[in-house]
């Protein structure tokens, strides 16, 4: 007998630890938009890792599918080998669309492009240019990102930089789809903290986020006011060995680790003097626009994507140390300076980062391929 198939378009989504999960800027657009097309009225399936989402999660929508492939756990073949791993499942279901975050999927893509799968692939940042990487994984996220180039239908692009970048480079357009913020109540602050009272950083522990520049502008910052600092590598190394050792030596800098709750993050990014965000590679950050959705004075590094996202109003320093520091502590000792910054930064947000918008456009940007002649399979398959 036949198997009867759901009339309702369906969509695959890979390229994430799974649903939900609390790892990144990828995971955090995926717990909002699988709910959302569920809601929609579309089948999604989100594939994932072993041990990487939280299936206790009260806020997990159980209508979202998910499923666990199997890949292998080093830091240089994770993304390839699970990417594969549920491309080929992809292939045997043949869902209406796949979304794909992630270019170094790129090498699979002729795989649904044999089966009349279409593909939306979001292509994060240039990530051959991130100091992370050895010189062999640069390679691969860059012939990654020229495969992808080749046998996508149809890119996005989380910020008009990363789009001109990408039509320079491989002659490709695509569409713009930023990340979003949520709003939040008042929140608790923290114990031992107190409000606009700190310079909080939330960042992976990767250089070009920054991070060594702000350890060394936090020891002169710490002399004044408290220092909060959120992430980590997530494998230990020099720069968690340094913030630890700073940890410890100064009483007035809190270093938190990794912070998967969002009502704490959002608490310590609503109650900030100042927060300073050092990203230096990505498009539009998720930790900038949801910082800034909560009204946090923003201090960013100066780079065409940092600009783009906060306007003319924004703050910018050099990634130096003491530029840092000066900029940290002329806003940190300027109550009116402080507020003009959280007034420019949550009205800018609320413009034009709202998850609502994200959503929408994630939601017809899928419809279109789905309906743009490529064969949907039929209803008994």
């Amino acid at each position: 007998m036949p198997r009867l198939k759901s009339t309702n378009p369906s969509v695959a989504i890979i390229g994430t630890r799974g649903y939900p999960s609390y790892y990144g800027g990828f995971e955090t657009a995926v717990r909002k938009l699988a709910p959302y097309l569920v809601d929609e009225g579309w089948d999604v399936t989100v594939y994932g890792r072993s041990g990487s989402t939280r299936n206790d999660d009260p806020d997990r929508d159980l209508r979202v599918r998910t499923k666990v492939t199997r890949g292998l756990e080093t830091k240089s073949l994770s993304t390839l080998s699970y990417g594969l791993s549920a491309i080929i499942d992809t292939v045997i279901q043949k869902p209406d669309v796949v979304l794909i975050m992630n270019v170094a999927n790129g090498f699979w893509l002729p795989l649904l492009k044999l089966r009349g799968i279409p593909t939306l692939v979001n292509v994060d940042g240039i990530e051959w240019e991130r100091a992370k990487w050895g010189r062999l994984a640069k390679a691969v996220f860059r012939w990654g990102a020229k495969t992808t180039a080749w046998w996508a239908t149809q890119l996005v692009f989380d910020a008009h930089e990363i789009g001109r970048r990408w039509k320079t480079a491989f002659g490709r357009d695509g569409v713009f789809i930023p990340y979003g913020g949520d709003k939040a109540a008042a929140l608790a602050l923290e114990p031992a903290l107190s409000h606009r009272g700190y310079a909080l950083v939330v960042a992976r522990f990767v250089p070009e986020n920054t991070i060594l520049e702000f350890i060394s502008a936090a020891s002169q910052v710490a002399e004044l006011h408290d220092v909060v600092i959120v992430g980590s590598s997530g494998y230990g190394g020099e720069i968690d060995d340094r913030v630890a050792a700073l940890a410890e030596s100064n009483s007035r800098v809190h270093w938190l680790g990794h912070v998967s709750d969002d009502q704490r993050l959002f608490a310590l990014w609503q109650h900030a003097g100042v927060y300073f965000h050092g990203h230096s590679v990505g498009g539009t950050n998720p930790a900038l626009v949801q910082a800034m959705r909560l009204g946090a004075p923003v201090v960013a590094r100066d780079t065409p994507y940092n600009r783009e996202v906060l306007g003319t109003e924004g703050r910018f320093v050099p990634a130096e140390p003491i530029s840092i520091a000066e900029t940290l502590l002329a806003v940190m000792d300027s109550v009116q300076e402080q507020e003009r910054l959280s007034r420019a930064s949550s009205r800018r947000a609320d413009t034009d980062y709202t998850w609502e918008k994200v959503l929408e456009s994630y939601r017809n940007s899928l419809s279109t391929l789905v309906h743009s002649g490529v064969q949907r399979h039929s209803t008994y398959d």
